[in-house]
């Protein structure tokens, strides 16, 4: 069943409020340095290990809160598991991004996200859309890219003349989500999934294929020693897998009501709104880059509510 406008703007409130949180946090465990040698966190796999534990611990106590018993799933595991292996991909490239890009430059990146998660759906999942729809999309992509470009005075390439590794891995992750989206779609219309079902159960796929990975790097042990050497950083490591624990609760919640793509251009959108509400508050200038932008963005989000709706697809 498709949810109402009231749940969408339930689920955007929470996803903007628990991912605010989340990227400050995430901005500092990756690009801190820690202690008097100014130690750099580099356990990128580790973190999003613990990650996933704490969003399926949490999709777990969601279930049986919600049902009093967890529901075995009708899903193929299969679709699950190749779904969770994307959406490990996409994390992990993400994050690793930060390693060689500025978080600024991650975020612009990422905003493009729901270009390939368009793409991917009609391709993959075959979905059908009125070409205005993607007009929409491309304004609103476009408006945010604009306007976080001014504010983000920070932004570069990692090299002057090519794209560098941070660059492509960014580009890895975006090819990974669209992926991502069209299995979810999927799996929303073709199964009727519910939001703690895909929550749980993309997590738990993604402890099978993460923890074999931190047990040949060896990378849990260097994670160990760091917090051993830095046990403030533990209580930031936590403090990021609860906001994204409840991020993907609002997530997953979307995902399940109003589909892959509406998702990724409600958390794209939040990463504009974030920084307009900076604008206003503060009252810091705006140019006329960020003044297209702001109407780009606003624009493409009036018109696609009005005129953008997907056609039905006949079975």
């Amino acid at each position: 069943m498709e949810g109402t406008r009231k749940h969408l703007f339930g689920c955007s409130l929470g996803i903007f409020f628990s991912y605010f949180f989340y990227g400050i946090i995430q901005e500092k465990i990756t690009k801190s340095k820690f202690g008097r040698e100014n130690d750099k966190f580099t356990c990128i796999l580790t973190l999003v290990f613990i990650q996933c534990i704490i969003n399926a611990i949490i999709a777990f106590i969601a279930m049986k809160l919600q049902n009093n018993e967890v529901v075995k799933s009708r899903v193929p595991k299969r679709l699950f598991a190749f779904c969770s292996l994307t959406y490990i991909g996409a994390m992990f490239a993400s994050n690793y991004s930060l390693q060689h890009v500025n978080y600024p430059t991650q975020v612009l990146g990422k905003s493009a996200k729901p270009i390939p998660v368009m793409i991917l759906g009609v391709l993959w999942a075959k979905k059908s859309y009125p070409l205005r729809k993607y007009g929409f999309v491309f304004m609103i992509t476009l408006g945010v890219m604009l306007f976080l470009m001014k504010d983000f005075s920070s932004f570069k390439l990692s090299n002057s003349s090519v794209i560098g590794f941070g660059e492509i891995l960014l580009l890895i992750s975006l090819a990974f989500d669209g992926i991502t989206g069209a299995v979810q779609d999927d799996l929303r219309t073709k199964y009727n999934v519910r939001a703690y079902d895909l929550m749980l159960n993309m997590n738990l796929w993604s402890l099978v294929y993460l923890f074999p990975a931190i047990l040949i790097s060896k990378e849990f042990t260097v994670f160990a020693q760091f917090i051993i050497k830095h046990p403030e950083i533990l209580t930031w490591v936590v403090g990021f897998g609860l906001t994204s624990a409840l991020g993907q609760i609002f997530i997953f919640a979307s995902i399940t009501n109003f589909g892959p793509l509406m998702t990724s251009i409600v958390t794209t959108t939040r990463k504009f709104f974030t920084i307009l509400a900076s604008v206003i508050i503060f009252q810091n200038p705006m140019n006329f880059i960020q003044g297209i932008g702001t109407g780009l963005v606003f624009l493409g989000l009036v018109l696609d509510q009005m005129y953008g709706k997907e056609r039905k697809l006949k079975v």
